[in-house]
């Protein structure tokens, strides 16, 4: 019937952690905790592909990666106390099978929170306040441990750093929950697999809040190079650390006088790690600029230049000014921070990590901010003017549900993180000519919501009603601004773009999305709204490629329109009909009273009443059929119904059910096309899918097939058409597989085929749903989970 399903898009977004991502240096492939996978992605791909595969193997989310330089390793930590080794599979780096896991370290049991690495060695910060150091064995995939310690009683690492100072001689800064930086020494026995003359060797003062993030420059003079370390002070300290003979003496007038400047101490930490190595570290220059807590910092890989990204929304470049040796901001990148919002006012921070690395004369510069995108940076070498490039985006919280468009043009997906998403394929470029290879890419983010979101559904091409963790609904239309983005770059052509609204835009201290016409409003209006909107429309008529995560937040939001009432708690799915008349809605419930399905006609948006009343429980899913003819509800209480609707009332009443039809929770229903007869399908927790005919003789929906899997049914999609005479049913699992099914009544379900687990989500299925691609001969499988992802798979059609 077909071929071997791909995976044509993967939306994920990065956790908020400062040691969450990291590059390898040589395919310059990032790699990023994402849920409780790694993703990973090649931000120099050519046809920006975004990610290309995640890892699993973790149970929690993913804390810590590091790639270990000069070797075919990577290292991930999760809060699940876990410590991953990962092995690069020759030659298939950027390929869904390019790494292995080859060892798990589950020597703890706290959440790991910083990590280090160098070729042969690995130093784990552990929330329990201990740090390990893990060496690797000679010529072997495995790393044992070295050694243990306390760092001192009372204090949690959170930012680790390894140096090699000479030889076999290695120093260990750690930051954390204290002021000081706390540097030990040791010797690395790689003969005998084992760590030497470990300890403490100086404790750095200066800063007034914990230590966030450290970084150890390269050494270009050997012995005599430097140690950044930031702080949640909003201040980066720069240690200078020389050996034997290019230690110079100080002056103890010098030092008594410096002493009484705390914040600008030059204290002279003195010590040995070998009787033949001497050692000093002392305070070398103070970096003063940042509004809020530093993240991560990052040196530049040749030039004396700093990165740092913070919690403020802003990115800068930090180096001495060459005629007094003053560090001062040489390139500052990222947002204006809002007056009043930090971290102290419960802000969710800005940046969290960033990174840096040069390839064919460019710098680029990455970080990862609180929605859980890339942004991405270019700039010439030695050019001050950077250049914004497309990043990647995708959610940071269980995806809760996904719908295509009436016509499969492009998919809209809602998450927990307070946000509904619009996907598409970029097909055209900015000239019009069509592109080589369409990537998909997220082209608006119509909702960004006070509330959890839960249900999306489309009315029709340019409207949608979504369902958030609130008693209401809410309906949207698209605006002019990006209507005129879609048929540019995705081909989608819409009618009455005129009469639409240019943009949208949230009021202040409010939840409802406001249209905006630019000519017609206020001044009040522009006033209030001029921080989000003002030049919106004509911006986006700019774009040279689809939008970034500035634009995205900003300028690409949906103008709501009606508000639905009724329920009495929180929402948990709704479905409008084909014909688009009415919408179907439900809510969370434990007694009968609040466990009904509510209708509403979209021409007036009034509730058509009674409400329905069977279910005791929460209703999980609800499904039109096909001609609008008939509802089918599943619920918690085990059971389904089919409701009928009266054509000349539009009133629907109960009129099919069945005793005790599963053993568990229904997750989900959905219907068969027409002309295969009036048939739905069912998946439950009972890890059964069963699939019911109508009977004439016995006038009700009778079992007529079923197959048992190994997990939980969490999600089912029948396609809308018949392929040879068969259904096509996807199935997804609590574990995250997903299974294709033909199916007709005299051979029963056959499976055509299991997706690799290598594409597969690492969680529970949460939605399905198939589509048809207006552009070729594919079926496209759209798929959420609660690993955070939003998944794209193509099928090509044998003729």
């Amino acid at each position: 019937m077909f071929q071997v399903t791909t995976q044509e898009a993967l939306f994920i977004g990065a956790n908020r952690q400062t040691q969450v991502s990291d590059q390898h240096a040589k395919t310059h492939i990032v790699a990023f905790g994402a849920g409780q996978t790694i993703a990973l992605w090649n931000p120099l791909d050519e046809n920006s592909q975004g990610v290309f595969a995640t890892l699993k193997g973790h149970e929690a989310e993913v804390t810590c990666v590091k790639f270990i330089t000069d070797t075919p390793y990577m290292v991930s930590c999760s809060e699940d106390h876990h410590v991953k080794i990962w092995k690069q599979n020759p030659g298939v780096a950027r390929e869904v099978d390019g790494w292995t896991c080859v060892q798990t370290l589950d020597h703890y049991s706290h959440t790991v929170v910083a990590l280090a690495v160098l070729p042969g060695l690995i130093a784990v910060g552990c929330a329990d306040g201990k740090v390990s150091l893990w060496v690797q064995k000679m010529k072997e995939d495995v790393f044992i441990l070295g050694e243990e310690f306390e760092v001192q009683k009372g204090v949690l690492p959170l930012a680790l750093a390894f140096s090699k100072v000479i030889d076999d001689k290695y120093l260990l800064a750690v930051g954390g929950t204290n002021v000081n930086v706390f540097v030990f020494s040791f010797v690395l026995n790689a003969t005998a697999e084992t760590i030497e003359t470990l300890q403490l060797a100086a404790k750095l003062e200066g800063h007034e809040d914990w230590i966030k993030s450290l970084a150890f420059r390269h050494q270009e003079t050997p012995g005599d190079y430097l140690l950044c370390s930031g702080s949640q002070d909003r201040y980066i300290r720069l240690w200078r650390i020389r050996i034997n003979d290019l230690i110079e003496e100080q002056d103890e007038d010098d030092e008594d006088i410096a002493t009484k400047l705390a914040l600008l101490n030059n204290k002279q930490y003195k010590f040995h790690v070998t009787d033949a190595l001497r050692v000093c570290i002392n305070f070398e220059a103070l970096i003063m600029g940042h509004d809020d807590w530093i993240s991560s910092l990052q040196w530049h890989e040749t030039r004396l230049q700093l990165l740092a990204s913070t919690a403020d929304t802003a990115l800068m470049v930090w180096e001495p000014d060459e005629a007094s040796g003053i560090w001062v901001c040489g390139l500052r990148l990222g947002e204006l921070s809002s007056k009043g919002a930090s971290t102290a006012t419960g802000s969710a921070g800005g940046f969290w990590s960033c990174l840096w690395f040069s390839h064919q004369n460019k710098d680029y510069i990455l970080t990862n901010g609180k929605t859980g995108s890339w942004r991405v940076w270019t700039t010439e070498e030695g050019n001050t003017l950077c250049d914004q490039e497309l990043g990647i985006t995708g959610a940071t919280k269980q995806v809760t549900d996904i719908a295509w468009s009436p016509k499969g043009e492009y998919l809209l997906s809602t998450s927990l993180d307070q946000t509904t998403r619009l996907f598409a394929p970029w097909i055209y470029n900015n000239d019009g000519t069509k592109r080589n290879t369409a990537t998909w890419h997220e082209f608006s983010r119509p909702q960004i919501h006070g509330y959890d979101m839960i249900c999306v559904e489309p009315m029709s091409g340019a409207r949608f009603v979504s369902g958030g963790d609130e008693k209401i609904l809410r309906s949207f239309d698209e605006p002019k601004g990006v209507a005129e983005l879609l048929q540019k770059f995705v081909g989608i052509k819409t009618d009455s773009v005129e009469e639409m609204p240019e943009t949208a835009s949230v009021p202040v201290l409010g939840l409802s999305n406001k249209a905006s016409t630019g000519d017609e409003e206020s001044d009040e209006e522009k006033e209030e709204n001029n921080a989000n909107h003002d030049g919106s429309y004509d911006m986006l008529g700019e774009l040279t490629t689809p939008p970034k995560e500035d634009q995205l937040q900003r300028h690409l939001l949906w103008p709501e329109i009606e508000k639905l009432y009724g329920h009495g708690y929180e929402i948990t799915c709704l479905d409008v009909s084909p014909d688009g008349k009415f919408i179907a809605s439900a809510c969370r419930s434990n007694t009968p009273q609040h466990a009904v399905v509510r209708i509403f006609n979209t021409d007036n948006w009034l509730e058509v009443k009674p409400p329905l009343a069977f279910h005791t429980l929460t209703v999980t899913k609800l499904r039109f059929s096909p001609d609008s003819k008939y509802l089918l509800s599943v619920c918690r209480d085990r059971q389904w119904v089919v409701w009928e609707r009266d054509p000349e009332t539009d009133k629907f009443t109960l009129k099919y059910k069945t005793a005790k039809p599963h053993t568990r929770i229904i997750w989900d229903g959905d219907w068969a096309p027409l002309e295969f007869g009036n048939v739905f399908v069912t998946g439950s927790r009972d890890r059964t899918i069963k699939l019911w005919k109508f009977d004439e003789n016995k006038s009700n929906f009778d079992l007529e097939n079923s197959i048992k899997h190994d997990k939980p049914v969490t999600a089912l999609s029948v396609f809308d058409s018949v392929l040879d005479g068969k259904l096509l049913i996807a199935v997804g699992l609590e574990d995250g597989s997903i299974y294709i099914y033909k199916y007709d009544s005299t051979s029963g379900f056959d499976v055509v085929e299991v997706l690799n687990d290598l594409i597969t989500p690492a969680e529970k299925l949460t939605r399905l749903r198939w589509s048809r691609s207006q552009r070729n001969n594919k079926l496209w499988l759209a798929a959420a989970s609660s690993d955070t992802s939003t998944r794209i798979y193509s099928i090509d059609l044998l003729n």
